[in-house]
């Protein structure tokens, strides 16, 4: 039996906050990886409480690479989400993505180097499926949510993340379009990988700012001119999200890739796994680390 769902939103650049929501609060959560970006938003719509993080902090003080993704997840799955909704700011490497243009995103390209992309770092070794990287049912919802606000979208594309925090060259910007890739940012990853490995369903929203530096009227992206375009995509992502919330739940999420993905995935011997890590991972993990060994 699928146990209750509970929705997670990561807020990317210009989303640090959630306005219209009742009791309202910030809560610290501490975890095994250090501190998450910010404290965490507890929020009602109705009935439904969603968890909120702004994933460079309010303020927007972290850079990308410095982002504590482990701690965001396992913050996270501490607070008992099993969905999330990750809202990020791209650049867009197609003609047709305009600025203001929102892409549900299915596939993901990731060209970071800097960043610690796993839980299962030490001592216990897992290998987590990646084919299929977001959440089919909780895309749907999203493409219903925008399409019944009313908002230009695209469903399916592919996400390529940078490590930044730069912006790329025009020889990248080319090289990344000759790859067939949509958008490009640098927050996805490892956020993707890491709610799989914790096995919460997970889906973006790319809100497009600019067109990347491929572009004649765009040949340098400065930001300014992300700013303008930030501040009218947060207001319907705002929108989207409260839409997402009251509907989530009616969108069958049984066959997802995430779903008890764990299972198939852990390959160190069970007697050589200590107590130690097994403590570490028991937010993340728990559900398949502390069944019994035979």
């Amino acid at each position: 039996m699928m146990k209750k769902r509970k929705l997670g939103i990561i807020g990317g650049s210009g989303l640090y906050k959630m306005e219209g929501f009742e009791k309202t609060r910030w809560k610290k959560i501490n975890t095994p990886w250090g501190k998450p970006s910010d404290e965490i938003l507890l929020a009602n719509i109705g009935k439904e409480e969603i968890c909120f993080i702004p994933r460079h902090s309010r303020g927007h003080k972290i850079n990308p690479t410095k982002i504590n993704f482990r701690a965001n997840i396992d913050a996270m799955k501490q607070l008992g989400v099993t969905d999330i909704i990750s809202v990020s700011a791209v650049g867009s490497l197609k003609e047709n993505l305009e600025p203001g243009k929102f892409v549900i995103v299915d596939q993901f390209i990731d060209r970071t180097f800097s960043r610690i992309k796993t839980f299962f770092d030490e001592e216990i070794v897992a290998h987590v499926s990646m084919a299929k990287p977001t959440s089919p049912g909780l895309s749907i919802c999203c493409e219903a949510a925008l399409k019944k606000l009313n908002i230009s979208y695209q469903t399916g594309g592919t996400y390529i993340v940078m490590e930044g925090p730069q912006f790329s060259t025009l020889a990248e910007s080319n090289l990344y379009r000759s790859w067939g890739a949509d958008v490009i940012g640098m927050t996805n990853m490892p956020e993707a990988k890491l709610a799989r490995e914790a096995e919460i369903r997970y889906s973006t929203i790319a809100m497009v700012t600019d067109y990347d530096c491929w572009h004649s009227d765009h040949d340098e992206v400065d930001v300014s001119m992300v700013i303008q375009t930030l501040m009218k995509n947060a207001a319907n992502a705002q929108n989207m999200i409260k839409e997402i919330i009251k509907t989530f739940k009616d969108y069958s999420v049984e066959k997802d890739p995430a779903n008890n993905c764990l299972d198939v995935a852990i390959i160190t011997d069970p007697n050589l796994r200590t107590k130690k890590t097994i403590k570490k991972l028991k937010n993340i993990a728990g559900r398949v680390l502390n069944k019994k060994k035979f």
